[in-house]
């Protein structure tokens, strides 16, 4: 079906995201993949592009407050040439609109500009060795000093993306207990450089998928954060969190649907070119059935994430939306890209062709930003239930 989101701008945007990709990214990537690291440098390149620093006003060296649209553009290019950009989506999609929403004039002017640059990337540290889903159950603790000039930061957080590639945090940490009336009551935000004293990277994480970008463990021992580097207002952490997660599941819903899309694609060019008793793949009734039945469900996926994408625009989109949109994107896309890796036979089970990234890579979606379970519960709630 015929897509009606984009304009010409978008279009045209595209055209240089595209050729952006052809030339830095894709000779480069499977180096990438190799050292579990992204080069550094395609960043700045980023940020000489233009598209760092989505939503940071003009003043601080941004575009502005433009359309989502624009980042959709770049997970689908990315998504169809079967790259990635290492942490470029967590640091531009998901940390930076904490700092947009709550950060002061001062932080603003202090951090702003070489965000948008790319001289700064940002990740976020949430997760913990015994706390994944559950927020509340933080037990990363930040004690304010006596004169009140610093915090005081110890504790341990894991499947941290993009930290070696990283200068600034935002860490949710304790800074007062939680009550028996409240659990998440106490919790803060904190933007943390990476180079502090105290501040000690752990493990790179060996995953299975998303290979490009680093994940890793992390630990703050006695870690002396500025208190003018507390994001918003001290107990009010879980909000902020919880505000934010919306976008954050939708970016992986866009992304889910650019990958369905994409080995699609791939799985068709493939059964059209490979013979199999001197017959194209694609010329068998299940080849085409499979494909009919993959194209049809990524079009229902897509026409639900081009109305969260609009909804997104006008500022509207409520957790229960984006939960929907996660749930349902990325369950199609487990189902499509594994039918399409099928389609490639024992090939798509080699790291050469693009359908096996894109199925080692998926898998991810329905944990990360939430379980498809979280997301049940969520649209569960929105039900009266």
């Amino acid at each position: 079906m015929k897509r009606s989101i984009f304009n010409e701008d978008h279009e045209a945007f595209r055209s240089t995201i595209r050729e952006f990709i052809a030339k830095e990214v894709v000779p480069h990537f499977e180096q990438w993949e190799k050292n579990n690291l992204t080069d550094r440098e395609v960043f700045r390149k980023l940020g000489a592009l233009g598209v760092m620093g989505f939503g940071i006003p003009e003043e601080y060296g941004g575009p502005g407050d433009i359309s989502y649209k624009y980042q959709v553009v770049i997970a689908e290019e990315c998504a169809r040439a079967a790259v990635a950009l290492g942490h470029y989506g967590v640091s531009t999609g998901i940390v930076l609109p904490y700092l947009l929403n709550l950060a002061n004039e001062e932080q603003k002017r202090r951090w702003l500009p070489g965000i948008a640059t790319g001289d700064i990337m940002l990740c976020v540290a949430m997760t913990e060795p015994g706390t994944g889903s559950d927020l509340a159950g933080i037990r990363t603790a930040a004690r304010l000093s006596e004169d009140g000039r610093h915090y005081l930061l110890n504790g341990s957080k894991t499947f941290i993306t993009g930290a070696r590639n990283s200068e600034l945090c935002v860490v949710a940490a304790r800074t007062s207990p939680a009550t028996a009336e409240d659990r998440r009551a106490g919790l803060s935000l904190l933007v943390v450089p990476t180079d502090s004293e105290g501040f000690a990277l752990g493990r790179k994480l060996e995953k299975i998928g998303l290979r490009s970008s680093d994940t890793n463990e992390i630990s703050f021992t006695d870690v002396k954060v500025p208190a003018e580097n507390l994001l918003g207002e001290e107990g009010k952490g879980f909000s902020y969190l919880g505000h934010n997660l919306a976008r954050e599941r939708l970016q992986i819903g866009v992304g889910a649907a650019a990958t369905a899309t994409a080995a699609i694609r791939f799985a068709t060019e493939y059964t059209q070119q490979r013979t199999v008793f001197g017959k194209p793949v694609a010329s068998f009734q299940n080849s085409k059935f499979v494909l009919a039945e993959c194209a049809t469900e990524v079009e229902a996926l897509q026409a639900l994430v081009d109305k969260a994408i609009e909804i997104e625009d006008a500022h509207e989109l409520t957790p229960a939306d984006a939960a929907r949109v996660k749930l349902f994107g990325t369950e199609v896309a487990g189902r499509v890209i594994d039918k399409c890796l099928q389609l490639h036979g024992g090939y798509g089970y080699m790291l050469e062709y693009p359908i096996a990234r894109l199925y080692a890579d998926t898998r991810v979606n329905r944990i990360y930003g939430g379980t498809s379970e979280v997301m049940k519960t969520i649209i569960a709630k929105d039900l009266g239930l």
